[in-house]
């Protein structure tokens, strides 16, 4: 791991609680086109790979494993962080970013119930 990854802050817990909704209707359809759209590019998907395999990352060791610009980096992660995929905590002039469990499962969820 590179030395910045050590150093990373430790995203608060996640919210454990079993998601009861219903998979399948009108809400659920938008949800999952919501959540959907939100992964519909690779590069958000790799960083939502990048950021299952860590407990937490820093915007700057996201671009350094994608072949993006920072800035391209930023936006993919405004729009995971807006679709409720991945939360970020401030840690001094950095954030530090992880997934969000819950919304993952329950993307999970939405997807199985097709």
């Amino acid at each position: 791991m590179a030395p910045s990854l050590k150093a990373a802050p430790t995203c608060a817990p996640a919210d454990e609680k079993h998601d009861l909704r219903p998979v399948e209707g009108r809400a659920a359809d938008e949800e999952l086109a919501l959540l959907t759209k939100a992964v519909g590019h690779p590069a958000r998907v790799q960083i939502l790979r990048l950021l299952v395999r860590r407990d937490s990352c820093i915007c700057g060791d996201i671009v350094d494993e994608l072949p993006l610009a920072q800035s391209t980096v930023s936006q993919h992660l405004k729009v995971l962080k807006e679709a409720g995929l991945i939360r970020g905590e401030i840690d001094g002039p950095r954030i530090g970013y992880c997934i969000e469990p819950r919304t993952l499962r329950r993307l999970k969820a939405l997807v199985g119930g097709l």
